[in-house]
């Protein structure tokens, strides 16, 4: 499904479009070439200043949101990083042969948990998801083989390791799609129209003020670019990286 804060350049441009839409309403249409004046002019600029004060909030709280969420993932990667490492370790309890199979299963599946979080294009996304399924049932079957063969403390110890590990991928993928709520993009929409939509209605002078009224759509839109970069898992700029990932799988792997 197509969500426009899944673009966050996408999303700084139709917004300072709209908004700038709206300043334009609010200064030529609704106040018909006449500003207001007197007792009318004090009315609606306390009406502005808590429009202004709401989308503040608004934008604030959106932000504090991402933020978590950002810190979420990252915090899921090292886990997810950690829990693969510990059961490489724990493959050393289960007979040679079985724990050779593990151990190359988990490279494997390491390596596609790092494409997971590099990948952009959804079409590469599905192939991920497709084989890291696979590789899943795989681990499981591996460790599960050998751990009702001979159901010993030390077996049950690795099949828990790599329960730990199917639990993490599911974590990671859970924060994933932890997103900001539209409801919340929808308010911070239309609280930001209104505001610069009374904007315009109290400039004094639109002719003079022309650039000073697209300063408002301008920040605007550049705060709401901002917190869909850092909500959006895998467009943008500020992206987590799979650094605890990747550092695993150099360790790993024979030099």
């Amino acid at each position: 499904m197509f969500r426009l804060n899944d673009y966050p350049l996408a999303l700084f441009l139709t917004a300072f479009l709209v908004l700038s839409l709206s300043v334009w309403t609010g200064a030529r249409v609704l106040r018909r070439g006449k500003a207001p004046e007197g007792d009318i002019r004090e009315d609606f600029g306390v009406v502005l200043a808590a429009v202004m004060t709401l989308l503040g909030l608004v934008i604030g709280f959106s932000f504090s949101m991402a933020i978590s969420r950002y810190d979420q993932r990252k915090t899921l990667e090292g886990a997810e990083a950690n829990a693969i490492g510990t059961e490489y370790l724990r493959a050393e309890l289960l007979p040679a042969a079985d724990a050779a199979n593990v151990r190359a299963l988990l490279i494997r599946y390491l390596d596609q948990r790092i494409a997971f979080h590099t990948a952009r294009s959804w079409e590469d996304l599905g192939e991920i998801d497709a084989e890291t399924a696979r590789l899943q049932a795989e681990l499981w079957s591996a460790v599960r083989a050998p751990a009702v063969a001979q159901p010993t403390p030390l077996a049950a110890l690795a099949v828990a390791g790599m329960n730990d590990v199917l639990n993490a991928q599911s974590y990671t993928q859970a924060a994933w799609w932890n997103r900001i709520p539209r409801g919340a993009w929808m308010l911070m929409t239309v609280i930001a129209i209104c505001a610069n939509v009374l904007l315009g209605f109290m400039a004094k002078r639109v002719e003079s003020e022309r650039m000073l009224l697209l300063v408002m759509p301008l920040m605007v839109a550049v705060a709401l670019a901002f917190i869909a970069d850092i909500d959006s898992p895998r467009a943008g700029v500020i992206r987590v990286q799979p650094q605890n990932l990747l550092a695993l799988a150099q360790s790993l792997r024979p030099r």
